[in-house]
């Protein structure tokens, strides 16, 4: 591969340039149960141009920020690549927001322009346009916009440990970081058919199952909405999948409802939240094929990872892909020896860092703390055994038990209550709010929350307990509500 020039670089241009060269190839395929939509590259390049020259018509310039507000369909990359090939700053969010919770996170990044879907709440005060497909895919191409690779080129939002949301700032270069993920995790090449679980507008389909694929001139294959996790494996077969990307809940759940035989398949990847042994070794057993862990997050995305010519050890998370540097470290800052826990950190000379925190200074020192604890044995594998902060990960999106507690602040009846992380049944962790107080009527809780938060923010049940177990500070002691549930406190509302 031709080494860029990071002078004049532009992320989509780097992703979409060896479809340029396959230009009939498919490039995305939208899977049903009776056939599939299909994308060629061309087209795909031509949309996200158009999208690009859209924008500029609307007045916008080279590192406005643009919001973007749709649900699950093939506007949401289209419009995120086309904003960066003109030079725009596209900042993802979760179309389940709600209009109190984006309105306070558009406060932050201040994006010059809303594009939405009608269905999807919009923050106050940004203008806001409606995404036409069709428009852009007619509308005059953009010139890419090329500059140095270390400018800002797209923002996501991540949950602080304060419970306010944070805006992690990333450049041009950080598609560069992913080409380590290609064969030190996925193992991905121009001739496969990667099919992503998820929908288009969570990050992880973003990366793992739309820009690596075009990246190397693959096919991305992507479950139409209509399409349910229990017909998932008739897709997966049918379209001759030969990579599958999910998370561990599902690749459960594929198992329970009995797969086919799948001869095309030759792995599955798997990220988001930790992936139990137990599944491995099942899926193992019954595909004949391995599962790949990442880990990672969304200041620097996956970084420790299993791969097919290097498979991680059973219970362990992977190794550093190849061109990663990174450490263990101690409560004084210092790298660990083997077998020690501690937190690993990631080099900030790392090209797929972030930038920064909106409002904040760059990663100083030589590393970059994730706030996850594991040890690394004597083999180079890192063994991971939680999060170092109060950090939720049910579902595999991360969320903040303080921002939680914030927004269900003034329950009725309730006089204190705290959220913490459960594991309700082997392999299976949720969010569970514990209050005290009156005891709440049915449905009241998760009305209540539903108003003010996300629905994957919201707590899967709420347990009534006589008190919220806490320390001589005041602080939460989260592992200790977990131990409540454990020991049979109330089942979850």
């Amino acid at each position: 591969m031709t080494t860029p020039d990071l002078s004049r670089f532009n992320l989509a241009a780097h992703v979409l340039a060896a479809g340029a060269e396959t230009p009939d190839k498919v490039a995305l395929a939208i899977l049903t149960l009776t056939g599939a939509e299909r994308w060629s590259y061309a087209r795909l390049i031509r949309a996200v141009r158009g999208c690009g020259g859209w924008l500029r018509a609307q007045g916008l310039r080279p590192g406005d920020r643009v919001l973007i507000r749709l649900g699950n369909r093939p506007a949401y990359p289209v419009l995120y690549l086309g904003a960066i090939a003109a030079g725009m700053v596209p900042v993802a969010t979760s179309p389940l927001l709600t209009a109190p919770e984006i309105t306070k996170m558009a406060a932050v990044v201040r994006p010059r322009l809303t594009v939405a879907d009608e269905a999807v709440a919009v923050p106050e005060g940004v203008p806001a346009l409606r995404a036409d497909l069709a428009e852009w895919e007619a509308a005059a191409p953009c010139d890419w916009h090329l500059g140095p690779a270390e400018r800002e080129g797209y923002i996501v939002f991540t949950s602080g440990t304060s419970g306010t949301p944070l805006a992690v700032r990333h450049a041009h270069r950080a598609i560069l970081a992913r080409g380590y993920m290609y064969q030190g995790w996925e193992g991905l090449g121009p001739n496969d058919r990667l099919l992503h679980a998820g929908a288009f507008n969570w990050t992880y389909t973003m990366g793992t199952g739309l820009m690596d694929p075009w990246t190397v001139g693959a096919t991305a294959l992507i479950a139409a909405p209509s399409v349910s996790l229990d017909h998932l494996s008739l897709v997966l077969r049918r379209h001759d999948a030969t990579i599958l990307a999910a998370v561990p809940t599902v690749l459960r759940r594929l198992l329970r409802a009995g797969l086919p035989a799948l001869p095309r398949l030759r792995h599955a990847l798997s990220a988001g939240e930790p992936l139990p042994r137990d599944l491995r070794a099942d899926w193992q057993a019954t595909t004949g094929t391995d599962i790949h862990e990442a880990l990672g997050m969304s200041e620097v995305s996956t970084f420790i990872s299993g791969a097919p010519d290097r498979p991680a050890p059973m219970g362990a998370t992977g190794f550093p892909q190849t061109g990663r540097r990174v450490a263990v470290l101690g409560d004084d800052g210092r790298p660990l020896p083997p077998g020690e826990i501690g937190v690993l950190a990631i080099s900030t000379a790392d090209p797929g860092l972030m930038l920064s925190y909106e409002g904040a200074d760059p990663p100083q020192g030589p590393w970059f703390a994730t706030g996850d604890l594991v040890h690394q044995d004597h083999g180079g594998a890192i063994h991971y055994h939680g999060r170092a902060d109060e950090m939720m990960n049910p579902g595999g999106v991360r969320v903040s038990p303080r921002e939680v507690e914030q927004a269900l602040l003034g329950l009725p009846g309730v006089t204190d209550l705290a959220v913490a992380e459960v594991e309700v049944a082997p392999g299976t962790r949720v969010a569970l709010c514990f209050y005290a107080g009156q005891p709440l009527p049915e449905g009241t809780a998760q009305a209540f929350a539903a108003e003010r938060l996300a629905r994957y923010k919201c707590p899967r049940g709420y347990v009534h307990v006589s008190e919220i177990p806490r320390g001589p500070t005041g602080k939460v002691n989260r592992r200790a509500l977990a131990a409540l549930y454990g020991n049979g406190t109330n089942d979850p509302a």
